[in-house]
């Protein structure tokens, strides 16, 4: 095992990469409430709508596969999905893959619900755009997601 760089210019690195984990929360939990004081109309929580979107995104996933792909506790995501099943947003259709998880997929109500919120969404976001430039927004992805990737070892159940 290789001894953790402790130069100078990994300390600054490692303070800048802390300023960025203390702009995400906060931004995260704006967002949050962003996103809860538009949607009753949809009758969207924030973890509704994570999951309807990753449904709108990936296709039909497990409970567990959802839990994985969002870092969230498989017990969090079926909570959600039981609101959403509530509400006709989404179903359950059997698995072929394995008899006892079904597939939850969205419904066409569903698909209008999280079309309608992430339409709202990018109109909001468009008005942040301010100087920022693609190579800004580019650069910024890729350090969230190297991160990301970073951390993906850690456990959420």
């Amino acid at each position: 095992m290789t001894e953790p760089d402790r130069s100078p210019a990994s300390a600054e690195l490692a303070d800048r990469l802390t300023e960025v984990f203390d702009l995400v929360g906060p931004l995260y939990r704006r967002a949050q409430r962003k996103v809860e004081q538009d949607a009753p109309i949809e009758g969207l929580s924030v973890g509704v709508r994570a999951v309807l979107n990753l449904l709108r995104e990936h296709g039909p996933m497990t409970v567990p596969q959802m839990g994985r792909a969002q870092a969230l506790s498989r017990q969090f995501v079926q909570r959600m999905i039981n609101d959403a099943a509530a509400r006709g947003l989404v179903e359950s259709v059997p698995n072929p893959a394995h008899k006892r998880s079904s597939l939850i997929r969205l419904t066409d109500q569903g698909r209008a619900a999280i079309t309608a919120v992430i339409d709202r969404e990018r109109a909001v976001l468009a008005q942040a755009g301010g100087g920022l430039t693609d190579a800004d927004v580019a650069g910024c992805v890729r350090v969230l997601s190297h991160l990301l990737r970073f951390l993906d070892h850690v456990d959420v159940d």
